[in-house]
């Protein structure tokens, strides 16, 4: 049995995330969503929030798919869960060129544990959690880009009438 990790900071998770996730179940018999912790980033959800979200969207559609949070290296936390993969999306060009490095360093440190790339759907692949943050602070609707258990907690969230 295939266990595959899908990690993210998910700040807020958009329907591109649920596009690859919803793919990713079709290809691993198992499939853990990570929130990651990202020292680098200041999130406008919490860990906490975001790993509730999460498992609130995906109840919500009826997928039974265990969410957890992890910090430290990918690769680590993934041996740790038993996962023989991890699923990432690319979006564009420079999503590969990050993603490329960010692969050959995961093979060094771990090269058992393979990294399984999914293409965006055409219909997200200009969506990013950053860019739905960004619309939404600035009184945007975001209706169909986030599920609607995301929508109301980044209206909630951003004080936006």
């Amino acid at each position: 049995m295939i266990h595959a990790v899908y990690p993210g900071s998910f700040d807020p998770i958009t329907n591109g995330h649920i596009d690859i996730i919803h793919r990713a179940r079709l290809v691993f018999e198992r499939l853990t969503v990570a929130v990651v912790v990202n020292p680098s980033k200041q999130p406008l959800f919490t860990l906490t929030e975001r790993v509730q979200m999460i498992r609130d969207v995906l109840d919500d559609q009826g997928l039974s798919i265990p969410v957890a949070s992890f910090d430290g290296l990918l690769v680590k936390y993934a041996e740790t869960i038993q996962a023989q993969a991890v699923v990432r999306g690319l979006r564009a060009l420079s999503d590969f060129e990050f993603e490329f490095q960010l692969s050959l360093m995961n093979r060094r440190l771990k090269p058992d544990i393979q990294m399984v790339y999914f293409m965006s759907s055409s219909e997200v692949t200009y969506l990013s959690s950053g860019l739905v943050k960004e619309v939404a602070s600035l009184g945007g609707d975001v209706t169909g880009l986030v599920p609607p258990i995301v929508h109301r907690l980044l209206i909630e969230k951003l004080s936006i009438k």
